[in-house]
């Protein structure tokens, strides 16, 4: 049983930053490809970032040039680190790992909640 185990949210001013850890109980590289999705109040889950194999990464509109992923394999670790951050970054940020052999299984973490407030 695939675990992912997300930590590092908090409050935070807005302007300010966090990082986002996910630590996952299988190596990394199991995973075709890893992301991070987050769900506001009211609104549907949308993905934030993601990362394949291939070290391609991909990053929704409202993020770019603010949201770093990155990972380290040694650990089994994937990361976001968040900077600039805005109230409207206010969400549970769940971590995403989707394998695609033999068949396409996808696995969730239990979510951190990430507050940005004066």
């Amino acid at each position: 049983q695939v675990q992912l185990v997300e930590s590092g949210g908090g409050l935070v001013q807005p302007g300010g930053s966090l990082r986002l850890s996910c630590a996952a109980s299988e190596n990394i590289f199991s995973f075709n490809s890893m992301g991070w999705y987050r769900q506001a109040p009211g609104k549907e889950r949308e993905s934030v970032a993601s990362l394949t194999n291939a070290d391609t990464t991909n990053y929704a509109d409202a993020v770019k040039g603010r949201f770093t992923i990155s990972r380290d394999t040694a650990k089994n670790t994937m990361y976001l680190q968040m900077n600039t951050l805005k109230p409207e970054d206010t969400a549970v940020y769940y971590c995403n790992a989707v394998r695609y052999w033999p068949t396409r299984r996808e696995y969730w973490g239990q979510g951190t909640q990430v507050t940005v407030s004066s």
